[in-house]
């Protein structure tokens, strides 16, 4: 029997989008390898999500009260469930949190780690990881040898397909264990209207717009499409909206479902964190921008006559 365990998230009390997409890529993984789904969700109250986890095929759903995040503390209980458990392999989401923790949990499982994948798949019973490389201007193949393999996997990489599991309710004896450091306070910017990482769609504007004075020309159409407002490196540089929207090798790296890029030229460094999203949309007049070579659709043309247009059409679809 070889099991996969998968760490789950929530954000405000609710179940993030990439619990289910680590859920569904773990069933198929299972059903491959010949195992049973482990979702581990750091709550005292697992049985509110265990439906949601149930339908895209956890076997068992488990809750484990870890208190306030802490990397140490989730290290010491996620690798607690993992010795009772003993998994295969472990799906750990590449957000914020699951950066600050999963190399701990590696350590502590004497375990091989591929971070940031962006495709699974299995070969001879082990599971192959496909990630970005070279700033995201090729792709790679890995394999973890080590007994348990573990994955850190990028949001919105992974389908959700409806499968039904088990869906049994656990709830761990798991805890914090000793910790070390502890949060003291946080600074918490008033950030996007969606979360960029969570994102199925991203609007993102660059310096093209001109101006901060024309954010809301690219806002409108993000609202439209219930998107998040993303930005390039120069427009941050330039002062016209905050490091929170930056999308780039040093901003956020996401991988929508669908990326419009607004007056964005498509330097390296901004491929680099949106390349991997499955459909991009290029609007802007200079038809020789390298974002053309990476676009599905380009829009040559003044993104100030094409955007508004996009998004009053859109209100008259989307009601």
């Amino acid at each position: 029997m070889a099991d996969v365990l998968v760490v789950g998230e929530l954000k405000n009390g609710e179940l993030k989008k990439i619990s289910k997409e680590l859920t569904s890529a773990a069933r198929k993984i299972a059903d491959s390898i010949g195992g049973k789904v482990h979702t581990v969700i750091i709550t005292d109250n697992v049985d509110a999500f265990a439906g949601d986890l149930k339908a895209v095929g956890a076997d068992t759903v488990i809750g484990a009260n870890l208190g306030e995040f802490s990397p140490e503390g989730y290290a010491n209980g996620i690798f607690a469930i993992i010795q009772e458990k003993k998994p295969a392999v472990v799906l750990i989401p590449h957000s914020a949190q699951g950066k600050e923790y999963s190399a701990r949990v590696a350590i502590k499982a004497n375990a091989g780690i591929v971070a940031d994948a962006v495709g699974l798949s299995v070969d001879g019973g082990k599971v192959v990881a496909k990630k970005p490389i070279y700033s995201g201007k090729a792709y790679a193949n890995f394999k973890v040898t080590s007994d348990i393999q573990i994955f850190t996997v990028r949001a919105n990489s992974q389908e959700v397909t409806p499968k039904d599991g088990a869906g049994a309710v656990e709830k761990s004896g798991a805890g914090a264990g000793e910790v070390r450091t502890k949060s003291l306070s946080k600074d918490l910017s008033g950030g996007n209207k969606v979360q960029l990482a969570d994102a199925s769609i991203i609007v993102s504007g660059g310096r093209g717009i001109k101006g901060p004075e024309n954010w809301p020309i690219i806002q409108d159409l993000a609202d439209t499409l219930g998107a998040a407002l993303g930005a390039s490196r120069a427009t941050v540089d330039a002062g016209w909206i905050s490091h929170s929207h930056q999308v780039g090798q040093t901003g956020k790296t996401v991988s929508p479902n669908c990326y419009i890029a607004c007056g964005i030229s498509g330097a390296i460094q901004h491929l680099a964190g949106m390349g991997s999203s499955k459909y991009i949309v290029a609007i802007n007049k200079d038809g020789d921008a390298p974002i053309f070579k990476v676009a599905t659709y380009g829009v040559v043309a003044d993104l100030f006559e094409v955007v508004p247009a996009l998004t009053s059409e859109f209100k008259k679809v989307l009601g």
